[in-house]
């Protein structure tokens, strides 16, 4: 989870919220230096700070709101490595993949204590952990993923699904913060990180024999995973940018694949949702 995707969110909430602060730029600024300057263990108590000077000790409901979309994203994936982790053995084979899936896993759930830590420091309530359906089955325990902390090729898959679609969630953020410069910077550099989590997950399964996933999307290729997730990848296969077509640009050999593999696609919140969903029991 990034700074700058949760200030994005906000400003769809409330398009007021930079100028609530002394003025945009020095908002900006001051948004996007908490990382630089202040301690990870205080960032909480900053934002909080920041939210509570920008609405004059009052944050408001739809900014809390923001916050705990994020969250509830962010306990479903630290419960799913979670879960994965607690097979141990059984499920993950070496010692290298462990040590992988754990490292990601912390990350997962660093964020969630974060997040927790920002809303109560910004006045609000974190919303409680949801009861989660980790098979995809809306709460019948018999989704299509009920094996994925049995099998270790089911497991991967579906780490695979749901980093692919963080990162293209995150894209789907970017355009509102164009014009902000340094913020905007700093939230592409987080969402590289994210892509590098994803390109992992990836050449693990490549390791393991599942398939021949390349590091990146091609098209719109579930690689080898197949329908059930195919709502993860549909609009990857697009080849224009900014109204320009990739392929062929200006008589280069450059292939359909390769005019695909070269931009994550943006997910708005309304897709994003739609494909989690069946992750929560109801």
């Amino acid at each position: 989870m990034n700074l700058e995707h949760i200030q994005a969110e906000i400003e769809k909430a409330d398009p007021e919220f930079n100028e609530r602060t002394d003025t945009r730029r020095d908002a900006l600024k001051s948004f996007a230096g908490f990382a630089g300057k202040v301690a990870i263990t205080a960032l909480p108590f900053a934002i909080g700070s920041f939210f509570k000077k920008a609405y004059a000790g009052t944050t408001p409901t739809a900014v809390i709101d923001v916050l705990n979309y994020a969250l509830t994203l962010e306990y479903l994936e630290a419960e799913f490595y979670k879960t994965g982790l607690a097979a141990g053995s059984a499920l993950i084979p070496s010692t290298a993949a462990m040590g992988a899936i754990k490292t990601i896993g912390d990350h997962e759930a660093q964020h969630v204590a974060f997040l927790k830590s920002a809303i109560s420091s910004s006045g609000g309530t974190p919303i409680s952990k949801p009861k989660f359906d980790l098979s995809g089955g809306s709460g019948s325990g018999k989704g299509p993923f009920k094996d994925a902390f049995k099998n270790y090729q089911l497991f991967l898959a579906v780490a695979q699904a749901l980093e692919d679609t963080g990162v293209r969630a995150y894209k789907g953020q970017a355009g509102n913060l164009l014009g902000t410069g340094a913020v905007l910077t700093a939230a592409l550099n987080i969402h590289s990180v994210e892509a590098r989590h994803a390109s992992h997950i990836r050449q693990m399964r490549q390791k393991a024999g599942y398939g021949n996933p390349k590091p990146w999307i091609t098209g719109k290729d579930t690689s080898g995973i197949g329908s059930l997730v195919q709502a993860n990848y549909n609009g990857e296969e697009n080849t224009v940018q900014a109204g320009i077509q990739i392929k062929g640009i200006n008589g280069q050999p450059i292939s359909f694949d390769q005019a695909s593999e070269s931009f994550d696609e943006p997910l708005t919140k309304e897709q994003v949702v739609t494909i989690v969903t069946p992750f929560f029991a109801k």
